[in-house]
């Protein structure tokens, strides 16, 4: 992870324009109590009305002064800031973007989207407004008691004593607030991804009539969320307090002791007047700790989180010597290839098979098979344990992954389509290089063409979040019409036209069989979807449990000519009764 002194280097130039603002700032503000102790020694009580009219003038240059030098300094801060956050947010996605699926497996979306996010803002919050009063506070307070120091030591050390008593109680509540931040920020988490979950799943949640239930599951998240911050709040309310009654005690200690000086002759009138002034001027810096404390500690904890994603590395990288291939064919072979998940479970055995350029493999089995996990494995999403993935005779771990994954056009069962135009989602992948005729030839090929050109808008028609408001298989249809304008060497197709109707499928395979320059990887439960493939493979508890040609297979009666006689079995005994 960047680390945030790096940001900060990097626009250096800029805070030292702030902070130099800053100081001229403040140091015009430790000038007021000098005028003010000026017009009571030399004008009140000596009588020297001519310094008046300076005295005066000089108390409004400060005032004017401190305005520009505020303004360029809040101005300086919250634009460097804003900056800063916006490099910081840009690479954490980016560097979420670059993990790998097995990450994803085990981190809900919620999650990661309070880290971009909320905790991002926080930072952000602890970098600019917290950041610069933090400062300002160790600046003014500097700058007061140089002053008063300068005046009278003696008098000086109770503010001394007060500001030292405030900051052990700051620093003992930020030791109580840091466990709690850590806490909230983990049930924010929480609570956005059970909110993300239900938002997306809404129409699942009402079709099951389990809105109460999600509430309530929801609710529960909620009252810890308000618990822990109530303890937040209670630690706050605990120590905050003293701090406060500190504040208030030492004006009026100030005052009492400065009082007894100047009867004394100690000290003039004028001096105990500016000394005052000063202690006020020391008050505010007194009761911010408590905020500032509140705010950074909320700053760290969001700082922590965010290393806690950076400490995540991708487990599928680029080789450090990749080849690079100038064209691919699309020759894809499986050899002895095994799979496993990280707690051991095995999902494939063993598996081989060999797909030469422009033809097609089918596969086939029962849910929980291992098909998807081929393609995965296929596109690198994982490694296999064992065995050997070849792309065009070469290793795919040898290759780069954006010439890997690059080749491969899949259509997933999982459709996800993005809340942008059809146009804009069918060219996905290839959005400069693909042409409109491009997009409209693979829509139709698709037997998408009807459909969407009935809509209003047509091509440029937004579908929504995910697809909202398609059909099931009006979403397919695109998707595969995204596989289809790519042209790439591999066309992998996942269970894709399970949505549609025999003929609209029919029709589709037709055009994939047109398809000689693509190798083509067909999963599928019907066999209409694998007939018409030069090998089908049966896959059974993550191994090869038959294979062969839809005829060859046939002649077996074994799970493939079962499969096929649950899906046209009564077909065939219609036809020879009649």
């Amino acid at each position: 992870m960047k680390k945030l002194s790096s940001y900060l280097w990097e626009h250096k130039f800029a805070y030292f324009l702030a902070i130099i603002s800053m100081v001229i700032s403040v140091s015009l503000d430790m000038l007021s109590p000098q005028l003010t102790r000026h017009i009571v020694d030399d004008v009140i009580i000596g009588g020297q009305m001519g310094k008046l009219v300076f005295l005066l003038i000089g108390i409004l240059c400060v005032g004017i002064g401190r305005c520009i030098f505020q303004y360029i300094k809040e101005y300086t801060f919250d634009k460097v800031g804003a900056h800063i956050i916006g490099d910081v947010r840009k690479n954490l996605f980016n560097h979420v973007q670059s993990l790998s699926a097995d990450f994803f497996d085990r981190t809900g979306t919620g999650e990661l989207m309070s880290r971009i996010k909320d905790d991002t803002d926080r930072i952000w919050d602890g970098l600019t407004f917290v950041g610069m009063l933090t400062m300002e506070v160790i600046l003014h307070t500097s700058i007061v008691l140089f002053c008063m120091y300068s005046l009278n030591w003696k008098l000086a050390l109770l503010p001394t004593a007060c500001m030292i008593l405030a900051a052990f109680t700051a620093i003992f509540m930020e030791k109580k607030l840091g466990a709690v931040y850590d806490a909230i920020s983990e049930e924010n988490a929480e609570l956005n991804t059970v909110a993300e979950e239900n938002l997306a799943g809404v129409r699942t949640v009402k079709a099951f009539a389990r809105e109460k239930y999600e509430i309530s599951k929801f609710l529960s998240h909620n009252k810890r969320y308000y618990e822990l911050n109530m303890q937040q709040s209670q630690v706050f309310v605990k120590y905050y307090p003293y701090i406060n009654l500190i504040t208030k005690l030492l004006p009026f200690g100030v005052l009492l002791s400065g009082g007894f000086s100047v009867m004394h002759g100690e000290i003039s009138l004028g001096m105990l007047t500016a000394f005052i002034e000063y202690s006020m001027n020391i008050v505010w810096p007194m009761e911010m700790l408590g905020w500032l404390t509140n705010s950074l500690s909320s700053a760290i904890a969001s700082y922590r989180k965010l290393k806690g994603i950076y400490d995540q590395k991708p487990t599928i990288t680029d080789p450090s010597s990749p080849v690079v291939l100038d064209q691919i064919t699309g020759k894809i072979e499986f050899s002895h290839v095994s799979f496993h998940k990280a707690d051991g479970y095995e999902i494939l055995h063993d598996i081989s098979f060999t797909v030469l350029p422009g033809k097609t493999i089918g596969i086939m089995g029962a849910t929980g098979a291992g098909k998807t996990s081929i393609i995965h494995l296929l596109q690198r999403l994982y490694d296999v344990s064992e065995g050997t993935i070849y792309l065009d005779d070469v290793d795919i771990r040898k290759l780069p992954l954006k010439t890997l994954r690059s080749s491969i056009s899949p259509v997933m069962q999982d459709v996800f389509l993005f809340s942008d135009t059809i146009l804009e989602n069918v060219k996905l992948g290839k959005k400069k290089q693909l042409s409109f005729d491009t997009v409209k030839n693979a829509v139709d090929a698709a037997q998408a063409k009807n459909f969407v050109e009935r809509m209003e808008k047509q091509y440029s028609t937004v579908i929504g979040e995910r697809g909202v408001g398609l059909s099931g298989g009006q979403k397919q249809r695109i998707t595969i019409a995204r596989a289809l304008a790519k042209k790439d060497p591999v066309l992998v197709l996942d269970d894709s036209t399970s949505a549609l109707d025999m003929e609209t499928e029919q029709k589709i395979h037709e055009t994939l069989q047109e398809l000689t320059e693509s190798t083509k990887i067909i999963i599928g439960h019907r066999i209409g979807a694998v007939c018409h493939a030069d090998e089908i493979i049966i896959l059974e508890n993550g191994s090869i449990a038959e294979r062969g040609t839809h005829n060859s297979l046939l002649e077996k009666k074994g799970l493939y000519y079962q499969t096929y006689m649950a899906q046209y079995g009564e077909y065939i005994k219609e036809k020879e009764v009649s």
